[in-house]
This record gives structure tokens, sequence and C-alpha cells, in this order.
């Protein structure tokens, strides 16, 4: 069994109030792609990427009063491990699919600035913050996702064509400042 996937499983307590510790546990939880496990129960792979979140976690509980039980495990068969790796995939799969949305409305932005022939500095600025957001998404989403969702090929690609589409974006800028 030495060759089932380990995992940190969080067993979180932070006390109700105030409650701006409670919200800043889970939203560390959250961003560092914890799977919920139940009431006060989280787990990640362990694997480097997570360290840090899982050391910033236990600092924030401690912050509010509360504390963290860090507890190394696996699964305890083949099939319980691959169900653990299943749901910490699907919620990956949630967040690529959230990604790939996103990459569609950036990509229909270029096209309306296009349209409308809003060929500024100022736009061109503000899809460039745009595509480093997605760049700096995809980054995160990437580092968590150990066990390689599906969709996360498709999440490449359409990287790929945003900061293509930026490309034509910013030689058309460029062509209709210099007619100026």
């Amino acid at each position: 069994m030495t060759d089932l996937p380990r995992w940190s499983v969080l067993v979180v307590r932070v006390p109700a109030e105030p409650s701006r510790h409670r919200v800043a546990v889970w939203r560390e939880l959250r961003r560092v792609g914890a799977l919920s496990l139940g009431q006060g129960a989280w787990a990640v792979p362990d694997a480097p990427v997570f360290a840090g979140g899982v050391a910033r976690v236990v600092e924030l509980a401690g912050r509010g009063d509360g504390e963290v039980l860090v507890l190394d495990a696996t699964g305890r068969s083949a099939p319980d491990a691959a169900r653990l790796e299943a749901l910490f995939t699907a919620e990956r799969t949630e967040e690529w699919a959230e990604f790939l949305a996103d990459c569609g409305k950036f990509d229909a932005e270029i096209d309306k600035e296009i349209r409308v022939g809003k060929f500024t500095m100022a736009e061109l600025e503000e899809e460039e913050q745009s595509l480093e957001r997605l760049r700096r998404w995809h980054r995160d989403i990437k580092a968590r996702d150990v066990f390689g969702a599906p969709a996360a090929p498709e999440a490449d690609e359409r990287l790929k064509h945003c900061a293509e589409r930026l490309a034509e974006y910013t030689d058309r800028v460029f062509r209709a400042l210099h007619q100026m």
C-alpha cells in the first residue's frame, strides 16, 4: 500500500467569534485547493506545493485562538485512495471550467474592441492586465492540479490562444496610433 498517494488531513477548529478568523482560514483553505471532507476536516495531497498553504492555515487559525491538527494519511485501500483523488480532481475540473469560461470572456472582449474600433493604449493596458490575471490563475490551478484534471490541456491551449489574440490586438492598436 506504500504506492497510494499520501495526503495531509487538516482538522480545523476556530472559535465562531470573531468570524473574521474563521473566514480567513476558510479562504486560505479554498485558495490552496483543499478538499473539504466535512465539518472542519480538509485534505490536500502531501506535495510541496501545498506546504506553504498548510502553514498559513495553521498560522491563521492560531491568530483566532483556534487550532489545526495536521495528519498524514492515505486511503485505507486502493478504492478509498482513488475516491479521494477523484474528489480532488473534480474540484480542479470545476476550477478549469471557470478558467475556460473567463478565457471565452477575454476572447469576446477582444472581439468587441475590434468591432467598435477601440484601439487605445488605455484599452490595451486593460487587456494586458486581463491576460496577466488569466496567466496567474492558470499557474495557480496548474500547481494545485497534481493529478492532472482532463481539462488542463484545453486550458493550456486556451491561454495560448488568449495570448495570441492579445498580440493581434496589440498590433492593431499600434497601427491605429501610428496613423494619427
